[in-house]
């Protein structure tokens, strides 16, 4: 088999995996995580506590394990993730107290927190001329696998559960149906695994001399202006689309009082059309070049967040939330692709791992600052338009710095 076949292959392998894993994390907290947290006694104080538990994982582990990657080879990294994606469901068949569920939560997290930014690297390596479009169709298929995640969730509840307030019990054949999804995908990846043999100079280092060459890797990537630039755009599309997710939902039902329905039709436009986008997207980002996509995609997002706040006509709303979806997916379609052309070949993973770090951050502060901001609107009575003025104009300032930058875009492959 050629080395062109063998990339096709192992970017379909990832694919495959790519799908079933956040098939079955996403399964596994949406919608079932709240219902099962109260049925548990959860307090109230501390259901913010379950849902964020398998996020802290993406910033302490993503770095470091991508790092590693670059070091010992790929596969290692695929294997324990798909171990995590494997196991990590039937732990939530022993829950019995609601502090369980946070320890179960965060052991989960660490799947995902390492599966992404190592494919990630493994796709930038195998396809240097396309790493736009690669990155980004992996990236939608992965989504869809997110998307069906809570629908097929929702009927398994609905066809399992004997009441409104069900036991833990309840929840078990949901679990078992996450661990299925699970154990496919580790299964899938497998094969793969017994192609790759470990890079000799990784069987020669010790434990020393690894962590040196991890934090001398740490050190060129976070002196790279390019890498800490791409990263800022990163951080900022990932501060508003969180926000954006979180509080468009209460200007939707609160303000313009559309019903639960419509409302999470708006939300899932946003990902749904990125899925689309994303790989056309990438493709372009080829050909023309990382800045005009990223440029354009600030633009793009931020207009529609700056009129949405003053919009009531639910279609017009449809055409201002999918205009921002569009132009979040032209952003994402180049930065992953970007940070790994700016680095050399063996701290690929390094800058994937970073640049997933800086998006689990981004993602984190954003919902928090916003809800300072709204609550600020809400005193002085402009209800939501401070949150989603703010939002936009977060975006407008992000295009803007990118494109003063005096950053030398790398030579197309």
């Amino acid at each position: 088999m050629d080395t062109q076949s063998k990339g096709r292959s192992v970017f379909l392998m990832l694919c495959f995996v790519g799908f079933f894993a956040l098939l079955s994390s996403t399964m596994s907290k949406s919608p079932v995580l709240k219902p099962f947290a109260n049925s548990l006694g959860t307090p109230t104080d501390w259901l913010g506590v379950v849902a964020a538990a398998s996020t802290i994982p993406g910033i302490l582990i993503s770095l470091p394990a991508a790092s590693l990657s670059d070091i010992y080879g790929r596969k290692r990294f695929l294997l324990i993730a798909g171990f995590v994606f494997a196991s990590a469901p039937f732990l939530y068949l022993l829950v019995t107290v609601w502090w369980q569920l946070i320890i179960v939560r965060f052991y989960h997290g660490f799947a995902t927190a390492i599966f992404v930014p190592v494919a990630e690297a493994a796709i930038a390596e195998a396809f240097p001329a396309k790493r736009g479009e690669r990155i980004s169709l992996f990236s939608s298929v992965t989504y869809v696998g997110r998307i069906i995640a809570p629908t097929l969730g929702g009927y398994i509840l609905f066809a399992t559960t004997r009441s409104t307030s069900p036991p833990p019990s309840d929840f078990h054949l949901l679990y078992l149906a996450v661990g299925v999804a699970g154990i496919t995908a580790i299964i899938m990846v497998l094969p793969f695994l017994a192609k790759k043999k470990v890079p000799q100079v990784a069987q020669q280092d010790d434990a020393k001399r690894t962590l040196a060459r991890v934090f001398k890797g740490w050190g060129k990537v976070a002196t790279n202006r390019g890498v800490l630039l791409v990263g800022f755009v990163q951080a900022s599309q990932y501060f508003v689309f969180a926000a954006v997710e979180f509080f468009l939902v209460g200007y939707l039902t609160e303000i313009v009082k559309l019903n639960n329905f419509i409302t999470g039709l708006m939300i899932t436009s946003i990902i749904a059309i990125g899925i689309f986008a994303r790989p056309y997207m990438g493709r372009i980002s080829d050909r023309v070049g990382r800045r005009i996509p990223i440029v354009t995609g600030c633009m793009i997002s931020g207009l529609p967040l700056l009129g949405l706040p003053f919009i009531r006509d639910s279609w017009v709303l449809l055409l201002l939330v999918l205009i921002y979806g569009l132009g979040f997916a032209t952003v994402l379609s180049s930065t992953h692709a970007l940070t790994s052309d700016l680095v050399p070949t063996e701290l690929v993973g390094t800058s994937m791992g970073f640049i997933d770090t800086v998006m689990d951050i981004g993602q984190t502060l954003g919902p928090i600052i916003s809800g300072i901001i709204l609550g600020v609107s809400l005193a002085y009575g402009f209800q939501y338009i401070l949150v989603f003025l703010a939002l936009g104009l977060v975006l407008l300032a992000t295009g803007v710095v990118f494109a003063l930058s005096r950053l030398v875009m790398p030579s197309k492959h």
